[in-house]
Formats: C-alpha cells, structure tokens, sequence
C-alpha cells in the first residue's frame, strides 16, 4: 500500500450541447450507411427485370456410338430394290433372310487376285479397280480371304461357328444359311499381304485396313458391320467385310455419314433372329 492519500477527482456528465452534437454525428453516419445500401443494392440488380440465368448442366457424354438417324437422301431411294435376292442394293440380315433361302447368283466371275474367289460380275469388276488403285497408292497389297458362299457352304460354316462358339456366339459372327452376305456374291473379306490381323479387329489398324475405311466407297463398297452398330446389325465389328452396293449409293453413305444399310433404308435394326 501507499504510504500517500488517493486523490479523488470529480468527473462531470456531457453537457446538453454536447449530446445533441452526438445524435446528429449517429444520424448522419445511419444516413450515409443507408444510402451506401440502397446504391449497392441498385447497382447491382438485374436490369429490365432479366431473370439471373442459372448454371446448366452439361450432360456426361454416352461412351455407346449413337446410330445415324435416317437422313434426307441426296436422290430417291425408291430406285433402289432391296428385297430380291437378285439386287445389288438387297439387304439380307437377321430379320430378312434371303428369298428365296437358297438363292444362288447367276453372273458369278473368278477374281483375278491373291487368294482368288468369285463375285458377281460388277462387283468383281469394281473389287479388281479398288485392289489396283489401293496398291498404286499405297505401295501395299491386299488379298481376298473369303468372297462368294453357296447355301451349302454356309451351312458348313455356321455349323462349324457353331461347335466352336455355341449358337449365341456363332450368331455374333456367322450368319445363318439363307442370311448370309456372302450368299448374294457382293460381299468379301480382305486381309493384308503379308498377312496382319487377318480376320481380326486388329485390321482396322493396319494401313491396309485405314484405306480400305477411307476408300472404299469410291468404288461401290461400305464396310458393312461398323463399329458399335452391333445392336443394329446383330454382328460384331467386321472391319474386313466389304459389300458391294454401287457407287451411288456408297458414296451417298458416305457423304451423310450413315454406317448401315438399315439406317438407310430406315428398316428395323435387326440384332437377333425373328425364331
């Protein structure tokens, strides 16, 4: 404790002229605030009403290839026959077999090729102008792995698909006798010289395999069961299978960009079989 007495000072209240000055200093700054308020809220409200957007959500893109919708043709399709055996725009799949079932062509002509084979007269002829021009361009050969088939031979085939595979795995990749388009004699597998990825997906890789995709149309031919489109051909990715269908319409395919004969015609996809 100190030893000297605590000094009390006497403090007095604000004077009234002091007070008044207080509220009017308080008001002001509430009028200020308010109006900093107000600005703030006028600056930056929509204008005209505009409603503020909101986010959208971008949709996750399906990895499944989405079919072509049937397009609006370039010429009349009606020209075209697809249901006689006869035809060389027919379209025999799962759901239309071949009428009749044992059809067989009767301009078929021997290629004149590696591997040899029949096809019918002007597919032969449009196969011999793809072979010569692919292998000016390239340097590169191809050879022919399978070409015509008889109803005959197709039941062999399938049968034998069939032991190997089981019928649900011999019908991904053989056709049924009577369904086949092999039968027509305007369908081909082509394989690369030296053989590489023969009759494999693989092909689709090899150079040979790239300009038969790029080219193909030039010369009347589609690539008939494309990738992906398995729930509309019932067959699995065949980038060797070739089938002849004339320029115009190849190319038409081509120019739209619509892979498969159904989608062209606008027919049924045609997964499995009807029985």
């Amino acid at each position: 404790m100190t030893d000297q007495p605590m000094l009390r000072v006497r403090h007095r209240g604000p004077t009234p002229q002091q007070i008044r000055t207080r509220r009017i200093v308080t008001v002001a700054i509430v009028v200020v605030v308010a109006a900093l308020i107000v600005g703030a809220i006028f600056l930056f409200a929509p204008k005209g009403g505009t409603p503020v957007a909101e986010p959208s959500e971008t949709p996750t893109p399906s990895s499944t290839p989405t079919p072509t919708p049937t397009p609006t043709p370039t010429f009349p399709l009606d020209q075209f026959d697809i249901d006689s055996a006869a035809s060389l725009q027919v379209v025999v799949n799962k759901l239309r077999p071949l009428n009749p079932q044992d059809y067989a062509p009767a301009d078929l002509v021997a290629l004149n090729i590696i591997g040899g084979g029949q096809l019918r007269a002007e597919a032969a002829a449009k196969m011999q102008e793809l072979l010569a021009a692919h292998t000016a361009e390239t340097g590169l050969e191809m050879q022919s792995l399978s070409t015509y088939r008889s109803y005959s031979r197709q039941v062999d085939v399938y049968n034998g698909w069939v032991a190997q595979l089981g019928q649900e795995g011999a019908d991904l990749t053989s056709a049924r006798p009577g369904h086949s388009e092999h039968q027509t004699g305007l369908a081909m597998d082509l394989g690369a010289v030296p053989s590489q990825c023969n009759l494999d997906q693989c092909f689709a890789t090899t150079a040979q395999g790239q300009w038969l995709a790029a080219n193909a149309y030039r010369f009347g031919f589609i690539i008939r069961y494309p990738e992906g489109y398995t729930p509309i051909t019932g067959y699995e990715y065949e980038p060797w299978h070739v089938r002849y269908v004339g320029v115009p319409l190849a190319t038409e395919m081509h120019d739209t960009g619509v892979m498969t004969l159904e989608e062209m015609f606008g027919l049924p996809a045609a997964p499995t079989y009807a029985g």
